[in-house]
């Protein structure tokens, strides 16, 4: 995938020690961040994330309000589709403009609606760079159901049925497949050709998970439903999608 870039020039440097939790100790990842009509909300999310993660790249994918203007007043660098191709293009076309970037050697994939925490992925980091592990993927059934659990239950019957119709995804012992954050080092990165371009490509990367024989672990991790994320891709139509997606992806000549 290609769009013209624009950025909004170097990420500042900030006072820090080279701990892995601090701007300078996290140089070496860079957050890909899809963003279709996000606007309202991702100057906020790329700010508050460049505090831990200076090295963001942010994907508007045919936006049609000004997610553009709000990526490049955060200071992340910006690459633009000049159509809505979909999530899963976004996240490749991000993750070959970060790969491209000197010193890259971590890679996450990161939501733009403020779902994600910045948080998750100072621990995944951690785990990537002293496990033997190539990616990590998000959980949201890694801990026992609480009272505060937030998934919505049609979300969460798509994401199980996701898993039982999946054998791949059973096989590598993955909970929540559909998760979005996902923390994966440079063998992933350079190996990673999402093909299907919307939300189906989640299924694609546990695919590629398989077949590539990467080695995959997963985390608990916390996401925060707002009432603004949860008016965007929680009806029931959206999981039917993601599943007819999959099976048509399945079917594609690689």
């Amino acid at each position: 995938m290609t769009g013209d870039s624009v950025r909004d020039g170097e990420p500042g440097a900030a006072d820090g020690q080279a701990d892995g939790l601090s701007p300078v100790g996290n140089r070496d990842v860079w957050l890909i961040v899809p963003c279709f009509n996000e606007g309202t909300v991702i100057e906020e999310v790329l700010a508050s994330a460049r505090e831990t993660f200076p090295n963001i790249v942010a994907v508007d994918d045919g936006s049609a309000d000004d997610s553009a203007a709000a990526i490049h007043h955060a200071g992340a660098h910006l690459v633009r589709h000049p159509v809505n191709l979909g999530q899963g293009a976004a996240i490749q076309t991000g993750v070959e403009y970060a790969r491209a970037q000197p010193g890259a050697r971590y890679f996450v994939t990161f939501d733009a609606d403020g779902q994600h925490q910045v948080k998750d992925v100072q621990s995944m980091v951690g785990r990537l760079r002293t496990e033997p592990i190539d990616i990590i993927v998000g959980t949201r059934f890694g801990r026992p159901r609480g009272e505060d659990d937030q998934v919505p239950l049609i979300k969460r019957l798509v994401l199980r049925t996701v898993v039982l119709l999946s054998p791949r995804t059973r096989r590598l012992g993955l909970t929540d497949a559909h998760n979005g954050l996902r923390v994966f080092n440079r063998r992933v990165a350079e190996e990673l050709n999402l093909r299907m371009n919307g939300m189906s490509h989640a299924s694609e990367f546990v695919e590629l998970m398989d077949s590539h024989g990467w080695r995959v672990a997963e985390q608990p991790v916390d996401i925060l439903y707002t009432e603004y994320s949860m008016s965007k891709g929680q009806s029931l139509l959206n999981g039917i999608n993601i599943l007819s997606d999959g099976f048509v992806g399945r079917r594609l000549p690689r």
